[in-house]
């Protein structure tokens, strides 16, 4: 599968809503064939370098992905389009490649989609508990449901979709982010999710 790349410093996971402004002119061409051929683009993590493109930066890819569905876009301006976007399916890149006008295009091999595990041990509870904490608290301040970071249906009780959600809303360093978005066993994502909040205190 040839696709477009667009790296970022946030990941975005199967079932993820990601909102994106997109001016560099690289990607405005991107995003218009996209929406035209109603086709996806891979979001993939940034090792280094930065999002936007300057002379001088250089941008080291990861090796997986998410591939991006575009939901929602507007432009409110010409040279700025906003999108809403959700995550669809993971993605293993083969081989990847920069166009003169810096946008990277890359051969990706699709990882299956994983089993739904919808029983949760009490071990893990802590994590699922306080997304829900999360998502109530934005609901009660009146957030938007088309402004929240995480998109419905909720399902806390699936362990990968709440490890997701978490994946993308912690300040994961990108190595143990993909990491992360290989793991094929839910479970385990959510154990080290949880792992990860006990040691910066986030579950207290």
């Amino acid at each position: 599968m040839h696709i477009p790349l667009f790296p970022l410093g946030n990941p975005l996971f199967p079932d993820g809503i990601m909102h994106l402004q997109i001016f560099e002119v690289r990607y405005l061409d991107m995003v218009k064939k996209s929406i035209a051929n109603e086709t996806p683009f891979g979001v993939v993590p940034l090792l280094s370098g930065r999002e936007v493109r300057t002379p001088e930066s250089g941008e080291v890819l990861a090796s997986a992905g998410t591939l991006a569905r575009i939901d929602e876009w507007a432009a409110p301006m010409a040279g700025l389009m906003q999108l809403r976007c959700s995550g669809t399916q993971r993605f293993r890149l083969t081989s990847t490649e920069q166009g003169k006008f810096g946008l990277w295009m890359g051969e990706a091999e699709l990882i299956e989609p994983e089993e739904i595990v919808a029983t949760l041990p009490g071990s893990l509870m802590p994590t699922v508990n306080a997304l829900g904490k999360l998502i109530a608290d934005m609901q009660q301040r009146g957030v938007p449901v088309s402004q929240m970071p995480i998109g419905t249906p909720y399902r806390l009780d699936e362990a990968g979709w709440v490890a997701n959600r978490w994946c993308e809303l912690l300040p994961l360093p990108v190595p143990e982010s993909q990491a992360l978005l290989l793991e094929p066993d839910p479970l385990v994502r959510l154990q080290k999710v949880q792992d990860f909040m006990n040691e910066r205190g986030l579950l207290s």
